[in-house]
């Protein structure tokens, strides 16, 4: 595996790169680490040039200005200068999870001659929802709560209201690149709470754009009924798209990361 970093005007990029082949671009969501997706890479990196990062302003991709709030939108810009950066020029698959799969559509909307084919799993669209105006007064109240009484409390007002479960804490009897990685994490939510959440949920893809390329939604085939699973379904409606589900649930490609590599592999190979 080979790192380095990508150096943009406000943020310092760190990014993993793994394999040979065509590139092939991993976006995470709100945990912005690419240590989720270590295990997935591993698999993929047979066939592909496998490309991971942490977003901006998570675990070691750091601000150089003062945190603000962020969009989807200069997400999108950063995956198109990393695709610069490592894949210099040449088309990429891309695979992005929750908010990941919102900046392949912000990346494919802007530059479509840049990606070969996107996968979105489980895309957060709330913006897209009939409700949409409940989900962005409960994701105030958690900013709110976060500001107020801290992570936990806000964490457990997010997770409860869309159906997920907490992720868990890096204690003290777990293999030590697993704790660093969930030490990060944590903190990672916090900043996804402070300054994305409330932004992030307001993008609304180009459906356009998604219907004149190759696109495929996926959602995780195991676990309980969870608000992901509702976005998904609805951006499917509103591109006019199936949905196809792959193994696991929301983190599938951690917990279940031979089958769902095998999963994506057929998909973007097809």
């Amino acid at each position: 595996m080979k790192t380095g970093t990508l150096t943009t005007p406000d943020a310092e990029i760190y990014y993993e790169v793994r394999g040979s082949g065509p590139p092939l671009l991993l976006v995470n969501g709100g945990d912005g680490d690419a240590a989720m997706y270590g295990p997935l890479a591993g698999h993929l990196a047979e066939s592909f040039t496998v490309i991971t990062y942490d977003l901006r302003g998570n675990s070691r991709s750091r601000l150089t200005s003062p945190p603000r709030e962020q969009w989807i939108e200069e997400h999108g810009q950063d995956a198109r200068l990393l695709l610069d950066t490592v894949a210099a020029g040449e088309p990429a698959y891309v695979f992005g999870t929750s908010y990941g799969g919102m900046i392949g559509m912000a990346l494919l909307a802007r530059h479509p001659g840049r990606v070969r084919a996107l996968v979105a799993h489980e895309p957060f669209v709330i913006d897209l929802l009939p409700d949409a105006d409940h989900w962005h007064a409960l994701f105030q109240e958690v900013h709110e709560l976060h500001e107020r009484e801290g992570l936990d409390a806000a964490m457990r007002r997010f997770t409860g209201a869309i159906g997920m479960e907490e992720p868990p804490e890096a204690t003290g009897d777990l293999p030590a690149p697993l704790r660093e990685m969930l030490a990060r994490v944590r903190v990672n939510v916090g900043t996804c709470l402070a300054y994305e959440l409330r932004s992030f949920v307001r993008f609304r893809p180009d459906a356009g754009a998604l219907r004149a390329a190759r696109f495929t939604v996926v959602l995780g085939g195991e676990g309980p009924e969870t608000l992901m699973l509702r976005t998904t379904r609805t951006l499917a409606e509103h591109v006019g798209t199936g949905v196809l589900e792959f193994p696991g649930g929301h983190v599938g490609y951690l917990t279940h990361p031979a089958p769902f590599a095998e999963a994506l592999r057929g998909v973007i190979e097809g």
